[in-house]
């Protein structure tokens, strides 16, 4: 602007210095420094040791298969136990193999690997004869229990069990369809996104409760869950900001959830919607909730009472996993390596991060922590990139499955961590997104942004072409 203005003076009297005014420099000197601030920010976020000294530099099928590379050998052959207890399949109680039986009676999936192949995202069933496991329903009716959750369908409990043992029935089974959304970027090229809408068939025990509320989960990732234990809670709280003073449009709060083994109120972390504390119960849950195995933090069966022939079907032990066999399953989820972030000279992603930084992502996205004292030594101390806040958002009514959990309304979600993210190809072969699976590809995710996203969706809307290009490469490098 001041090169132009000394032109046009220029074009009418003579000028003896040709130097910029001294008003001039400054505006200069400022707009260089707000460039510099900016590149620099950005050039922060271009790490490629996402998971600190925990980092695996691989982009193979098994990127998310691999242990945290700073343990010690010991700690090593403890993660392999794991590793057998999460891949292999549970079997029908009695059976000869006593270390793996007790699977159901009624069930998601025989395994942990199921549902988090090769430790990553599962997905959406592609159409109803596509049985591959990956995708449940949680269930709930109004009111709040003594420990603050939602109670479950009087008949199915918190969760649909769509498989069972042999002689007893499932529960149902769920059916999906889907709406097209049409839209448009700023600049006319046009996209569509589908809503997922979702039934219930084939329920075994009669009609769902009246009031009864839905919410589909896919199975995420399983990296990095030990840094995100890792991570002072006083650093999580200091992020949130639930009545919005800085005035910024987002308003994340934490999740105020129940801590089985504890017996008290701690702050949630893991999980769709933040409902679960700690590894250990995040472990515990899904081994009773998606494979019918009971432990020390939930140890009756998962049969409402009318369920009768669940009821009366032979278990696998009071508890089917002891705490030293759940111990190792949870060192294993705890010491996943995160994968290292790729091509971080590439000028694209580095032009990908500034465009992350300027729509506003990274205000719900942050994307570093450093981790306090844990347990697993190999995870204390480390300087991680995971851009997650672990708080709640209100993301909008076109992703609420009005159902609360705990502290979480029906429109509120956990800010999902992104490492990891452009590997899901690799691993998972498909590239579904967000909580449900619905988004087809990181476009169609952001596109989904509203309530306190909608400011960053639009950002990302009405970019330029290549400006959008260069923020969905940044993503695919993490």
């Amino acid at each position: 602007m001041g090169d132009a203005g000394r032109m046009r003076i220029q074009a009418r009297e003579p000028v003896t210095d040709s130097r910029p005014a001294p008003w001039c420099l400054l505006v200069l000197c400022l707009l260089s420094s707000c460039a510099s601030a900016r590149g620099s920010e950005a050039d922060a976020l271009l790490q490629e040791r996402l998971g600190g000294d925990t980092t695996a530099f691989t982009t193979t099928r098994n990127a998310f298969s691999l242990s945290a590379r700073n343990l010690t050998n010991a700690e090593r052959r403890q993660f392999e136990v794991g590793d057998s207890f999460f891949e292999q399949n549970w079997v029908a109680a009695p059976a000869s193999t006593t270390a793996r039986d007790g699977l159901g009676p009624t069930f998601n999936a025989p395994s942990c690997s199921s549902c988090h192949a090769l430790d990553g995202r599962a997905r959406p069933p592609a159409g109803p004869e596509d049985t591959a496991p990956g995708l449940l329903i949680r269930l709930s009716v109004p009111g709040t229990l003594a420990d603050g959750r939602a109670p479950g369908d009087p008949r199915y409990g918190t969760q649909l069990q769509d498989r069972a043992l042999p002689s007893i029935p499932a529960e149902g089974r769920v059916a999906i369809r889907y709406e097209a959304i049409h839209g448009a970027y700023a600049d006319g090229e046009p996209y569509t996104l589908l809503a997922p809408r979702y039934a219930l068939e084939d329920l075994a025990f009669g009609p769902l409760h009246p009031d009864a509320r839905l919410s589909p989960r896919i199975g995420p990732a399983v990296i990095g869950l030990g840094l995100l234990e890792a991570i002072p809670e006083a650093a999580i709280r200091a992020l949130a900001d639930p009545d919005d003073r800085d005035g910024d449009g987002i308003s994340g709060r934490p999740n105020e959830v129940w801590d089985a083994r504890r017996g008290a109120a701690a702050l949630g972390r893991f999980g769709w919607k933040a409902n679960v504390p700690t590894v250990e119960q995040q472990v515990a849950a899904a081994f009773h909730g998606d494979i019918g195995i009971t432990s020390s933090l939930f140890p009756d069966e998962n049969c409402p009472p009318v369920q009768t022939d669940c009821q009366a079907a032979l278990h696998g032990g009071r508890p089917e996993v002891p705490d030293e066999r759940l111990l190792k399953v949870v060192f294993y989820t705890r010491t996943l390596a995160v994968p290292a972030m790729r091509d971080v000279d590439d000028p694209e992603v580095r032009a990908g991060a500034r465009s992350f930084l300027q729509a506003g992502c990274a205000k719900c996205h942050a994307p570093t922590f450093t981790t306090g004292e844990h347990a697993v030594p190999a995870l204390s101390h480390q300087v991680i990139y995971p851009y997650t806040d672990l708080l709640l958002h209100d993301m909008g009514e076109g992703l609420a499955d009005g159902r609360p959990d705990f502290q979480a309304t029906g429109r509120e979600w956990r800010t999902p961590p992104l490492w990891g993210i452009g590997l899901v190809p690799n691993v998972n072969r498909h590239t579904r997104f967000l909580h449900d699976g619905r988004a087809r590809s990181l476009a169609e995710a952001i596109l989904w942004h509203d309530g306190e996203g909608a400011a960053a969706r639009e950002a990302f809307r009405t970019m330029p072409r290549a400006a959008r290009a260069a923020l969905l490469r940044f993503l695919e490098a993490l």
